[in-house]
């Protein structure tokens, strides 16, 4: 692991150094599966986190005992975990991490069910409380979904800083990186910008994804009114089709986790990978290409070995 011992939200400033992304043109495939493990062997950042197994769904109640199995899988090769909610077994994964020595991103999943919504919200404050999280992230991609309005969504985050006040846990939000531009309320009444980069989703070609990711998060950096960001999302799907110009394979899989890390680490930029192990269950919105992005399958096996 390459990691200096540091609070991994620390603001260090902003810089970018254009990295520049492998040719996958001069690798046989084993060359690029070996630079693929070592790229992860060397360690990264943070992973988002997928808690369920095949034949499981969003809605079954998990265990902590799978949580723990499935953290420590991931234990040599990153130092932090972001979760998405904080009911349903989800809240087993900030005290799992914790207990295996992970910094924590913990998210509160926000939604049209206002029901639901005050069990995340207590539901991360407590957490929080309890010393089970590092940054709190009020929402994930709301705006986008359009469930909340703006003013309801700066209701629960106003809510969430007013009770963590004091306990020196920065609270932010989660959206596509371009809504911090279209709301700089959003930045405004956080302490971290937390951003998803998709180039994938945009129809970029895989040669130039590398590029449109720095484009991508020199508009956050623009947005960010000088607070410290992290990247909450990014990755690339290995199987499942094609959005436009992006098609979802393995050799592009490959190379944008490589170019991802290589870039991240030179700036020093914190980063969430998205995701740990595949799962069946997200082929919905995203069609079949939403099984296939994690590092590991659904067995939790590593792909490119």
């Amino acid at each position: 692991m390459s990691y200096r011992e540091e609070s991994y939200y620390k603001y260090k400033g902003y810089k970018q150094i254009a990295t520049q992304g492998i040719d996958v043109s001069k690798f046989s495939k084993e060359e690029l599966k070996n630079l693929w493990r070592k790229t992860l062997d060397d360690g990264f950042h943070g992973i988002c986190f997928s808690m369920y197994e095949d034949g499981q769904n969003p809605g079954d109640d998990i265990s902590f005992e799978q949580v723990e199995r499935r953290v420590s899988i991931l234990k040599p090769y990153v130092k932090a975990i972001r979760s998405f909610s904080c009911i349903e077994g989800n809240e087993h994964v900030p005290v799992a991490a914790k207990k295996q020595g992970f910094k924590t991103l913990v998210g509160a999943w926000l939604s049209d069910d206002m029901q639901d919504n005050e069990k995340e919200i207590e539901g991360l404050i407590a957490l929080a409380k309890a010393g089970n999280v590092d940054v709190a992230a009020v929402g994930n991609e709301v705006l986008y979904r359009n469930d909340l309005t703006l003013e309801e969504l700066l209701g629960y985050i106003k809510r969430v800083k007013d009770a963590l006040e004091g306990l020196d846990i920065p609270v932010g939000y989660v959206d596509a990186y371009y809504e911090f531009s279209r709301h700089p309320e959003l930045v405004e009444n956080t302490d971290v910008v937390l951003a998803n980069l998709y180039p994938f989703w945009e129809g970029c070609p895989i040669e130039y994804s590398l590029g449109h990711m720095q484009a991508m998060y020199g508009q956050v950096v623009d947005a960010a009114q000088g607070k410290p960001i992290i990247i909450t999302e990014t990755g690339w799907p290995s199987e499942g089709g094609s959005y436009k110009g992006a098609i979802a394979d393995v050799a592009a899989a490959m190379k944008y986790f490589i170019d991802t890390v290589n870039w991240t680490k030179e700036n020093e930029i914190p980063i969430f990978y998205f995701s740990s192990f595949d799962e069946s269950w997200k082929t919905g919105d995203e069609g079949d290409v939403g099984a296939y992005w994690g590092l590991w399958d659904k067995d939790e096996k590593l792909k490119y070995i």
